[in-house]
């Protein structure tokens, strides 16, 4: 009789354990169906405020920067480091660095190609190249760099925290 009910307690708990298991699988479809909307919905936002971003970098090269003051976030650790080359840390250096290049007036334009974005709740980073055209003293200067824009949620909209190209030489005269 001993045996017999060791070999029921054991079935009872191999059925247990299936179902424990089971439960478990269901549980981990769950919760991971809901981050992947998330990450589906971060992604698509950040796609949308890289789109500001290049909208305002176009409209910098007519010499407005409150576009591209406005998509950027205003905290100690932003960093940008641009075609003309150099490195501005903070918003404070970031900034004023936005006023002396709209104050340029390069004209032209570029847009974001072959973009790749990975994104989190709080993070994203996107990868792509700028390809368009900027007008120096009349004549068009073609651009064809690579670019990294890393953005920040802040109180619910995607900032700009990090913006990252090669150099363009007619930017370092």
């Amino acid at each position: 009789m001993d045996a017999l009910r060791l070999l029921h307690i054991k079935e009872l708990t191999m059925s247990h354990r299936i179902m424990l298991g089971l439960l478990v699988v269901a549980a981990m479809a769950l919760l991971t169906a809901k981050p992947a909307q998330a990450a589906d919905d971060d992604t698509q936002a950040v796609k949308a405020a890289n789109v500001v971003f290049h909208d305002a970098l176009n409209a910098l090269f007519t010499g407005n920067a409150a576009p591209m003051k406005a998509s950027w976030s205003h905290a100690d650790d932003v960093t940008y480091m641009g075609p003309v080359g150099g490195m501005q840390v903070g918003w404070s250096q970031v900034e004023p660095y936005w006023d002396k290049q709209a104050a340029k007036k390069l004209g032209g334009k570029v847009d974001p190609v072959d973009v790749h974005i990975t994104a989190s709740p709080a993070l994203a980073v996107v990868h792509y190249y700028e390809k368009g055209e900027n007008v120096i003293d009349g004549k068009p200067q073609p651009v064809n760099i690579r670019a990294t824009t890393t953005f920040r949620k802040e109180g619910g909209q995607w900032k700009v925290i990090g913006h990252h190209t090669d150099t363009l030489a007619y930017l370092q005269k």
